[in-house]
């Protein structure tokens, strides 16, 4: 009950009713959201096919997190800021939506699993970054990694179509 009553409260700002009424904001943010999913996505996919070895095989794995992730960041703010004003423009919806839950968990899993390889089999990446073949810590979390960010777009995608997205 206490998040819904600070959805509630969300839903009762005049910037939000504001931005519901507005013929452009939600198509405009929502525009900008996808991109930054995209860059999100598809530069954490990158890493992670290197990792799988079908992608980049001649690539350092180093040279290619060097490159991607400063852009995977800016792709990250960008959908972080405006899925937060997406999120506050409809916070009783969403609270009501199994899919926005499941997107949430979602990428919280995969937060975690990004700060697990980052903080333990990325460490030792100068023992195994020369080779082509990564260890198989390595190549699960990059498979682990893919999942997370399909399932992520889906339930995304689920959140205007599924059951709870229309109560509020």
């Amino acid at each position: 009950m206490f998040l819904l009553s600070i959805c509630q409260w969300l839903d009762s700002t005049r910037l939000n009713a504001a931005m519901r009424m507005s013929t452009w904001f939600f198509p405009v943010f929502d525009t900008i959201h996808t991109l930054g999913i995209v860059l999100v996505a598809g530069t954490i996919m990158l890493v992670d096919l290197r990792l799988l070895g079908l992608a980049l095989p001649s690539e350092p794995v180093t040279a290619v997190v060097q490159r991607i992730v400063p852009w995977t960041l800016r792709g990250f703010a960008l959908m972080f800021v405006t899925g937060a004003l997406l999120f506050s423009s409809e916070a009783v919806k969403l609270y009501h939506s199994p899919a926005f839950r499941i997107k949430l968990v979602l990428l919280a899993l995969a937060g975690l699993n990004a700060l697990i390889f980052h903080l333990t089999i990325y460490r030792g990446v100068a023992n195994w970054d020369p080779v082509a073949a990564v260890p198989v810590r390595a190549r699960l979390t990059g498979l682990l990694s893919l999942a997370f960010w399909i399932a992520i777009i889906a339930a995304g995608r689920a959140i205007a179509y599924g059951s709870g997205y229309d109560l509020g």
